[in-house]
C-alpha cells in the first residue's frame, strides 16, 4: 500500500462545528473516512500556520480521492491536497535519461 498525506483546510462551517463542541475528536472522523475506503489511517494531527490538519493513510490514490471527494462536498473541509511518499530514487533515475536527451529552447 502507497502511502498519502492529506492536508488541508477547515471551513467556517466546520469552525462553527468546533466552537459548539471544542472537544471533537476529529482524528475519529478521519478515521471513519479512512475505514469508509478499506484505507488504514496511520496519523491525524492539527496543525498551526495555513493549513489546518494533516493525515496519514495507507491505500490507493483511488481511496484518497474519494475521501477528498467526500469531506469536501459535506462542506466541512476545503483545500485538501493530497501529495503521496515516495522513493526519490525512481524519479531521480528517470530525470537520468531525460537529461541526456532534453534540450533546453535556446540551445
Amino acid at each position: 500500500m502507497a502511502k498519502f498525506y492529506l492536508m488541508g483546510n477547515y471551513t467556517a462551517q466546520a469552525f462553527q462545528g468546533l466552537l459548539k463542541d471544542p472537544n471533537s475528536d476529529r482524528s475519529k472522523a478521519a478515521q471513519a473516512a479512512a475505514d469508509a475506503v478499506g484505507a488504514k489511517l496511520i496519523s491525524y494531527d492539527a496543525l498551526r500556520g495555513s493549513l489546518d490538519f494533516i493525515v496519514l493513510v495507507e491505500g490507493t490514490f483511488d481511496q484518497m480521492a474519494g475521501v477528498k471527494l467526500a469531506t469536501e462536498a459535506s462542506g466541512a473541509l476545503t483545500n485538501i491536497n493530497i501529495c503521496e511518499a515516495i522513493q526519490m530514487s525512481g524519479p531521480a533515475t528517470q530525470a537520468v535519461k531525460i537529461a541526456a536527451k532534453y534540450k533546453a529552447p535556446g540551445k
